[in-house]
């Protein structure tokens, strides 16, 4: 047993989820197919939703206002043993599967999305992954002693959904790579402790992807690592989100991830298994906006009756729920079958899509129902709105999803696996 330290919410003790026991598929039982969380699962999401209540949606306009990096709600969440659920327990974590972390991070982004964005899942799922073990015990490790941040270093300003066009190069001299180039758009990009980056190491412009690029971990304390300023963006300001120059900067060659030309792979690997989580975010936002919509349209009265009532707002609202309870299916599902070691490429991509498309619908017609006070900063739904938008932008745009859903759905009709 693991405990939860006391956050004024109430203690709580777990021991490590196993998502089948949950969200499952059960074809020998009488019930047929099971859609309940476990009890853990339930006792993780009904603690986040208290502490989301109480510490992150009275924070968020203020955080959104003022673009203010919200540490004290990661050192709460940190205090929790929260702030790094997938962590195995063997590097001080709660082991938590990534169907758990996506119960979890749900009811964060219903307060904020900005707050759920800075999650630390995207650098250290590689790590994870393919790390050995002493990368593992240092830099996963590291997370749990403190409560410290890291990111993950790939988008360059000229290779976003074109991965292939990683221009960062790192250059092998003896025991040692010197990274030479920029990242942009980076995540924790000015406050995280450690860094996964993607670099190039082929000396042939021309060399394929899955062997063209190497994945590093590098501190944030190397000499030559420079974070520019934050960007001030559209919507989820809370996040920090930055340019990172790399000059000369000297990583030593035992912080290569698995070993020189692996880096594609490792990266596309992380996606699969945070996809997930990014479409259960976005499931959140979407929740908090039905969840907003509706309350406004049961006390706004027009012509003599709550609009709720009129069929105009009705099936706005209906069709919200609609997206969102097939959304969260999906999310599950998608996470369920990495969880279980299977290949989640085609599901992570479709219950990352739909998921965007669902929370920046929501997010759009909950403005629409409050009408003027919709367009205003003093109600919720406007920051909503914003913050939906980079759903269908970041962690692959909405046009790449469809790419390998496409091309996801032809090799398997090809197989005769569909």
């Amino acid at each position: 047993m693991m405990a939860v330290r006391n956050i004024g919410v109430r203690l709580v003790q777990y021991t490590r989820l196993l998502p089948i026991c949950g969200y499952r598929l059960n074809s020998t039982s009488s019930s047929g197919l099971s859609f309940e969380l476990n009890p853990e699962q339930k006792q993780i999401q009904d603690l986040l939703r208290k502490f989301t209540k109480e510490e992150i949606i009275p924070k968020a306009a203020e955080l959104d206002r003022t673009g203010e990096y919200p540490w004290q709600i990661f050192r709460k969440l940190w205090e929790i043993g929260l702030l790094n659920p997938t962590i195995p327990e063997k590097y001080g974590g709660p082991g938590l599967g990534i169907l758990d972390s996506c119960i979890a991070i749900e009811e964060i982004a219903y307060g904020c999305a900005g707050v759920a964005a800075s999650a630390n899942s995207l650098a250290q799922i590689p790590v994870m992954f393919t790390g050995n073990e002493e990368q593992k015990k240092k830099y996963l490790g590291r997370l749990m002693e403190e409560p410290l941040m890291c990111a993950y270093c790939v988008t360059e300003p000229g290779a976003g959904s074109n991965v292939n066009g990683v221009q960062l190069k790192a250059e092998r001299k003896g025991d040692e790579y010197v990274l030479n180039g920029q990242k942009m758009w980076i995540t924790n990009g000015g406050v995280a402790n450690w860094y996964f980056v993607l670099a190039r190491t082929h000396p042939d412009p021309k060399a394929k992807a899955s062997e063209a690029f190497t994945a590093f971990i590098v501190d944030r304390d190397t000499p030559g690592l420079e974070p520019g300023r934050k960007e001030w963006n559209m919507g989820q300001r809370a996040s920090d989100n930055r340019g990172i120059t790399f000059q000369d900067v000297v990583v030593p060659k035992e912080n290569v991830l698995t070993g020189e030309g692996a880096g594609f792979k490792i990266a596309m690997l992380a996606f699969d298994k945070t996809r997930p989580p990014t479409a259960a975010q976005a499931v959140g936002l979407a929740q908090r906006a039905l969840d907003e919509a509706t309350k406004y349209s049961l006390e706004r009265k027009t012509m003599g009756k709550p609009i709720a009532q009129h069929q105009a707002v009705a099936f706005m609202l209906a069709e919200m729920a609609m997206g969102i309870e097939a959304s969260r299916v999906l999310t599950y599902k998608s996470a369920l079958e990495t969880d279980l070691g299977e290949r989640n490429t085609f599901l992570a991509s479709i219950a990352k899509e739909m998921a965007s498309v669902v929370a920046n619908k929501a997010a759009t017609d909950a403005v629409q129902i409050f009408g003027g006070n919709g367009y205003n900063s003093e109600y919720p739904v406007e920051k909503l709105m914003r913050d939906a938008k980079v759903y269908q932008i970041y962690e692959g745009t909405s046009q790449i999803q469809r790419i390998i859903i496409a091309r996801e759905l032809i090799n398997m009709m090809k197989s005769g696996s569909y």
